[in-house]
């Protein structure tokens, strides 16, 4: 006889998940930051998306996280994924993403929100300006440019996606010299502002360059992998760190359109985003929490009722199938779910975003969950993913978007 899925109340006892928001850990849900403060000592707002998509965000979040400023969070929705904010573009009118209010002064362009918070709380090591910095936030841009070079334009003429590689890789050598010029893993010793500077659109290029042009950007390169593990080593930067699944799909709108070259390489690193298998995948290495189990069900059980009520699958197979499969998580039993619920499985497995949902290593093993019940019914996959929920389905249809800053 097939074993009955978990109750809900049975699913309830099995975590004891807490996540203090406030004051502890970095992490995407929270709207207030104190680090031991009183609200009152509090200075700054950010202004950021409510997806923790957006890479300039991720900059001053990281920031204010490690310098530890108490702050508020209000989050807006990016240019690219819908309508912005009535009061929002009140407040801000160009409507760009990030900003701050400082002591009263709305701040825009990531850096100059940078200075501006070096000015009143002084720099993170080293500043914006420091004449170690500065040449490094410039190979920064460079880097940036030759990634956009390869990855948002489709080849043209034969050969294009090679001499676009070649000429992404050469930057790549001078970022690893940098790299190997300083004493440790960081850009510069200690760890400062130019570990934020190239934090965020490096770990896009990871992913999308794995999932897109087959190329595995922390795996071909030593000191990028050292500076990987050494950030990953910072709770910090884990707090915000995303994976190759929500990027690879939350980065088309915002760039205007990724391009596969549809070598054997990229068409298998997309089946295994995808489709999984998750674990060992180069987006993280960092050891798995004893938690992160817990952590997945825990955000599970906090959203269910919505969950189910948005799952286009039939009402009367969602949730038992998905207490099959968060039994599967939990005990590791095998819980075969209704007939017919594979596509609504596969749906929410492909819903689930990090960080903004949870952190890494418990969506992976929640989309494992997911993925392994849903393979006891069929290989049915879920249906696409509405353009007005997630505008990432097609990137032709966003090479006018302006991207949020």
């Amino acid at each position: 006889m097939t074993p009955a899925p978990l109750t809900w109340p049975e699913l309830e006892a099995l975590t004891d998940y807490h996540l203090d928001r406030v004051n502890g850990p970095t992490n995407a849900q929270s709207r207030l930051r104190l680090f031991g403060h009183s609200e009152a000592e509090v200075q700054v707002t950010l202004y950021r998306d409510h997806h923790a998509w957006c890479p300039y965000c991720q900059k001053i979040w990281l920031w204010l996280e490690e310098k530890q400023i108490p702050y508020r969070i209000e989050k807006i929705t990016m240019f690219c994924y819908g309508e912005k904010e009535a009061w929002y573009k009140r407040k801000v009118p160009s409507g760009m993403l990030p900003a701050i209010e400082l002591q009263g002064r709305i701040i825009t362009e990531s850096d100059d929100i940078l200075m501006a918070l070096e000015r009143v709380f002084g720099p993170l090591h080293q500043g914006m300006q420091d004449p170690e910095v500065l040449p490094l936030r410039q190979l920064e841009r460079l880097l940036f440019r030759a990634w956009c070079q390869w990855l948002c334009y489709p080849a043209r003429f034969p050969g294009q996606d090679r001499q676009s590689r070649q000429q992404f890789i050469a930057v790549v050598g001078e970022v690893e010299k940098a790299l190997a010029s300083s004493p440790g893993p960081y850009f510069l010793d200690p760890f400062g502002t130019v570990d934020l500077v190239f934090t965020p659109y490096v770990e896009r290029m990871n992913a999308s360059l794995y999932y897109y042009k087959g190329y595995s950007l922390r795996e071909e390169n030593p000191r990028f992998a050292a500076w990987f593990a050494a950030m990953e080593s910072r709770p910090t930067y884990r707090g915000t760190q995303s994976d190759f699944s929500t990027h690879v799909h939350d980065l088309p709108p915002q760039m205007g359109g990724c391009y596969s070259n549809k070598t054997p390489e990229a068409v298998a690193h997309q089946q295994r985003v995808d489709h999984g298998p998750w674990a060992g995948l180069p987006d993280v290495t960092a050891e798995e929490p004893t938690t992160s189990r817990q952590e997945a069900l825990h955000r599970v059980l906090k959203h269910r009722q919505t969950l189910i009520a948005i799952n286009p699958g039939d009402d009367r197979t969602v949730d038992p199938a998905l207490r099959c499969a968060l039994t599967q998580l939990m005990t590791g039993q095998v819980c075969v779910p209704p007939v017919g619920s594979a596509g609504a499985l596969r749906y929410l497995r492909d819903r689930i975003s990090v960080p903004r949902d949870m952190s890494i290593y418990a969506a992976k093993r929640l989309r494992e969950a997911l993925e392994a019940t849903a393979a006891l019914d069929s290989d049915t996959q879920g249906p696409p993913i509405p353009v007005r929920h997630r505008r990432d389905q097609d990137p032709a249809n966003f090479g006018t978007v302006i991207t949020g800053r």
